[in-house]
């Protein structure tokens, strides 16, 4: 679903976005967004915490997949070591 709305950015930086859109994406006070830029267009995308259950399953299922990989604590604290010396954050 698509809806076009107009709002304008205030003096402090803020801009207000319309009820509607609000309401049709459950957004309200302290919601929190990522936002991304191309240099010419701006994406707000809502971020959500995930659900404990959900986190605990991801947990449960990774700690399965590492021990059938045969994969050690310290085989994990070198690939985490290398990968952010090898990281690039641009």
């Amino acid at each position: 679903m698509s809806i076009l709305e107009i709002s304008t950015i205030s003096s402090k930086g803020q801009i207000v976005i319309p009820n509607n859109i609000r309401k049709e994406l459950k957004i309200s006070e302290g919601t929190k967004f990522a936002i991304i830029t191309d240099g010419e267009n701006l994406l707000l995308k809502k971020i959500e915490a995930p659900k404990l259950k959900e986190f605990k399953k991801l947990i449960s299922n990774s700690k399965k997949a590492i021990k059938h990989k045969g994969i050690k604590r310290s085989d994990l604290e070198k690939i985490i070591t290398d990968t952010r010396k090898n990281a690039s954050y641009s």
